[in-house]
């Protein structure tokens, strides 16, 4: 059996499978996010801590772990978990969707050395700007700063004694040379840091650590149980779904909308916004945009009508051209490509006519419209998609995943039933740094495969133009 833990921003999930890659037991905690001001968005630590508990507690009650043979790991990315010399967190920690620290991304990346280095704009929500933030509002915080670890690292510290990282999620910090696949010396002393802060670096599919005999005991883990180096949150999605070779893709419509496409090659494009970061196994990259709000907007819709998403969606009946009225799902501003921590949503052609179904739709499109400039931006950095699957909670709508086809022009492969996500790829993870055996991040097999509506064309492309026009005067506004 192989062990995957996926810390997500909502909650943990653990997932056991077989040898044969077929699941046989999961758990979930959930967990809460604080927003102790504007802009502002924070994890306690210790609470990944008693969720691991939580989801081990369950599972052990339920499945002899004794035959476990490797563990992998998933997290959400950036995150800033800052200790000091005795290993206690300095400071809540600071999350992939937090803006505080816009203003010294941006002068962070008025620098040309980090975009070459890092072959990324350095966005507000990566770790080093938060880290600046730190060191210029809070220093007797940051003079403090003995380690910085990403979230599913500090994870990993508590299951294995380990500071350890890997290449997927190190690539999202600001701090990597990405085409070499190592710490920049250059730019950890732009931020006052020096490789003695931060973790060891392995691949992820690579062991790096081993499970303290203490929690095995507890748990009833057999032997030196391996720890692979595991991958952010995207890169283990893709390993779940066998995105792995140049040419293939995913659309993840989560509380954020992700596109990810695996690349064979180091060719970054800084300018279209498109993250360019290391995948989970050697000598590949994968190319991302990423717009900050996907189900995150649909809920905050339905919260604002009185209802729930799956109720607004099944309200719609056949696929319709747009209507006058767009969404802009900017509710906490964007990174692809906008890269603009204070632009705002709104909506755009409202009149008489729009009712709850009008706005259900135009929030709908308007993520998908934010996804299709993410697809522009890709193209724009030379990358193509040859082959594309959709996951993610808002794929399980039927009318949602027509929208997106349509709006991207791509058919979308839908898996069969079951989890092909991070947590399925943090345990393929550990079955390869157990095994060694990389061949076994297959695709999944697929149940039905979502064709963009022809007939719906041209009024989607036209729909997508107006978006841009009002994005861009959004983006004058803010």
């Amino acid at each position: 059996m192989y062990l995957g833990l996926d810390l997500g921003t909502s909650g943990l999930k653990a997932l056991l499978i077989d040898e044969d890659q077929n699941p046989i037991a999961e758990a979930t905690a959930p967990l809460t996010v604080s927003r102790r001001h504007v802009g502002w968005s924070e994890q306690d630590p210790a609470d990944w801590i008693s969720a691991a508990e939580h989801v081990l507690d369950k599972l052990a009650g339920t499945v002899d772990l004794s035959g476990v043979k490797g563990i992998g790991l998933s997290g959400h990315m950036h995150g800033a978990t800052m200790l000091d010399a005795n290993d206690d967190v300095l400071w809540p920690c600071i999350l992939w969707n937090d803006t505080r620290s816009s203003e010294q991304a941006s002068a962070m990346d008025g620098d040309p050395i980090w975009r070459a280095i890092s072959g990324n704009i350095v966005f507000p929500g990566f770790t080093a700007p938060k880290v600046q933030w730190m060191r210029e509002t809070h220093p007797e915080v940051f003079n403090r700063i003995s380690s910085v670890l990403l979230p599913k690292d500090y994870l990993r510290f508590w299951l294995t004694g380990e500071k350890m990282s890997e290449m997927s999620d190190a690539a999202g910090t600001s701090w990597l040379d990405t085409c070499s696949r190592d710490w920049s010396d250059t730019l950890l002393e732009r931020s006052g840091l020096s490789r003695e802060e931060m973790p060891g670096l392995v691949e992820g599919s690579q062991v790096s650590g081993t499970l303290r005999p203490s929690l095995a005991a507890r748990w009833g883990f057999s032997g030196d149980v391996p720890v692979a180096g595991g991958a952010g949150d995207n890169a283990a999605s893709a390993l779940g779904m066998g995105v792995v070779k140049s040419g293939q893709a995913f659309v993840s419509l989560g509380t954020s909308g992700v596109l990810f496409a695996a690349c064979d090659g180091f060719q970054p494009d800084p300018e279209t916004a498109v993250h360019t970061f290391c995948h989970a196994l050697p000598d590949m990259w994968h190319q991302m945009g990423v717009i900050l709000a996907a189900t995150d907007a649909l809920n905050w819709w339905a919260n604002l009508v009185g209802s729930d998403p799956v109720s607004l969606t099944r309200e719609l009946g056949a696929l319709q051209a747009p209507g006058a009225t767009a969404f802009l799902p900017y509710l906490g501003g964007e990174r692809t490509p906008l890269n603009s921590a204070s632009v705002r949503g709104g909506f755009v052609g409202l009149d008489h006519a729009t009712d709850r179904a009008a706005g259900t739709r135009a929030v709908l499109e308007g993520v998908a419209f934010a996804l299709a400039d993410n697809r522009d931006a890709l193209a724009a950095a030379g990358t193509t998609v040859e082959s594309c699957v959709a996951v993610g909670g808002g794929s399980q709508s039927e009318y949602w995943l027509q929208v997106v086809a349509t709006a991207l022009n791509i058919p979308l492969d839908v898996p069969v039933g079951g989890d092909f996500g991070a947590a399925f790829g943090a345990a393929r993870l550990g079955m390869i740094a157990a095994t060694g055996d990389a061949s076994i991040a297959v695709p999944p097999p697929i149940k039905t495969t979502v064709e963009p509506v022809s007939a719906l064309s041209q009024a989607f492309q036209d729909a997508h133009a107006r978006f841009r026009e009002a994005a861009l005067h959004m983006m004058e506004l803010s």
